[in-house]
């Protein structure tokens, strides 16, 4: 019982090859094409106000050199916000509770920004592994736990998308398994059960759009620092 728990998180396969690549790419199946109505339809006109938006508040603190990232960003944005609601559907997967595909996205982009600041500013970047003013005794071991926590960063980025979206879809399949074992044996907690799935299936939607955006948001505060 407990390990089928955790089967809704293994990597769909069709014949033994992988179909993780195909549920990547089904998000953007769901965008709608440019075509002659583009400005007049709702949902497109919808959708780019969304977009002006979210680039607007996350672009905000950067510089214009930092403006070069919006597409990446808000593609990324985008992708991740998709996949995590669309995994929340019955019978569906979702890639981004695999910590592989995570670190995958975080740990190229998080070493994008760092290589942009060494190779622009190097004394600035380098500069915040020793804060100023530090004491000549503390100066070894407080550039070793600055470089410690910068090299985290991604694991920390990629861990905390994984955690937050697994644990959710774990919660859903636990109470839901107990809602319908309680249904014939005592259907008053049976139904007051189900009213707590609700409940959880609210929250996981907002934890879904809340972890994408924080992922983006981490990553542009690090380009923030480095340019």
């Amino acid at each position: 019982m407990n390990l089928s728990f955790f089967d809704q998180f293994a990597s769909p396969s069709l014949m033994g090859i992988p179909l993780i690549l195909l549920s990547l790419l089904f998000p953007a199946l769901l965008l709608p094409t440019p075509n002659n109505r583009w400005l007049t339809n709702r949902l497109s006109t919808l959708q780019s106000w969304l977009f002006l938006l979210f680039t607007k508040q996350l672009m905000l603190p950067l510089n214009k050199n930092g403006h070069k990232w919006s597409i990446i960003l808000t593609s990324l944005m985008t992708l991740l916000l998709m996949i995590n609601l669309l995994g929340l559907l019955p019978y569906t997967f979702t890639p981004t509770t695999q910590l592989s595909m995570n670190m995958a996205l975080a740990f190229p982009l998080w070493l994008a920004t760092l290589l942009t600041g060494l190779r622009n500013q190097p004394s600035m970047s380098l500069g915040h592994l020793l804060p100023e003013g530090t004491p000549t005794p503390l100066i070894p071991a407080l550039i070793l736990i600055e470089t410690t926590s910068l090299l985290i960063r991604p694991l920390a980025l990629g861990v905390r998308l994984t955690a937050n979206l697994t644990a959710g879809h774990l919660l859903i399949q636990l109470i839901s398994t107990a809602t319908i074992a309680l249904l014939p044996i005592m259907p008053t907690v049976s139904i007051l059960t189900m009213s707590i799935l609700l409940l959880l299936t609210i929250l996981e939607v907002a934890v879904a759009m809340i972890q994408a955006y924080v992922f983006v948001l981490l990553l542009s505060l690090y380009l923030q620092e480095n340019i």
